[in-house]
């Protein structure tokens, strides 16, 4: 009985643990901003504790998203990329090289 209801623990906490991050980013970007920009930039002002968060929300949605970081840019095995040189023979490898070096310009080496 215990089994199905093992992931409803997780779907009660998470959002528990995801506000309390995004709350405490927020007085960090608050203490940051406070702290470092008004010093700096003369024409930057103070920000309350609601534009951090605004702030710090704005910025992840812009430059990183929600999702979380896996190893391999999450993709299972590491990118694909990885896996393909993982799997060339050392002559292929070398030739992939010599016409990457091609084409950006520069000179294969020998």
């Amino acid at each position: 009985m215990n089994g199905p209801f093992k992931h409803r623990k997780k779907f009660f906490i998470f959002p528990i643990i995801a506000l309390a991050f995004i709350l405490a980013a927020g007085y960090v970007v608050m203490f940051l901003w406070n702290a470092i920009l008004p010093s700096v930039i003369v024409s930057v002002g103070l920000i309350s504790y609601k534009q951090a968060i605004g702030l710090f929300i704005l910025c992840r949605i812009l430059f990183g998203g929600f999702r979380g970081r896996g190893t391999g840019g999450g993709f299972r095995g590491g990118p694909p990329w990885k896996q393909k040189m993982m799997n060339m023979s050392e002559e292929e490898r070398q030739a992939f090289k010599a016409k990457w070096q091609e084409r950006c310009g520069r000179e294969p080496k020998d």
